[in-house]
């Protein structure tokens, strides 16, 4: 009984060390999309219009980095407002999705 309680409480340390191990913070700079599109909107008229047509239907908010396409979970309301835009994310990114800490819009160089 012992023994078992040990190797389950070995596997659940591993388990949570792998998971954190997974997911790292990271800044991102980006143009906010949807994923249905990424970086090429289907419909005509602004890239806001398209990407807020495409989230009502289902798609999640994108944020496309060169030819990179990640998720972006967080505060929807927040992620809208910058439809179309190129922003900075602060994130934890986890395979191709980023759970968004702060979004804020691109300093221009």
């Amino acid at each position: 009984m012992k023994l078992t309680l040990r190797a389950c409480a070995i596997v659940v340390v591993l388990a949570v060390g792998l998971f954190a191990a997974d997911s790292k913070d990271q800044t991102l700079t980006g143009t906010v999309s949807d994923t249905m599109c990424g970086a090429k909107h289907m419909m005509s008229g602004p890239a806001a219009e398209c990407i807020r047509a495409c989230v009502k239907s289902g798609s999640d908010y994108a944020l496309v980095v060169g030819n990179k396409v990640y998720t972006l979970k967080g505060n929807n309301t927040e992620i809208d407002k910058f439809g179309g835009q190129q922003v900075t994310v602060t994130d934890k990114l986890s395979g191709n999705v980023v759970q968004v800490a702060s979004i804020a819009p691109a300093k221009k160089s």
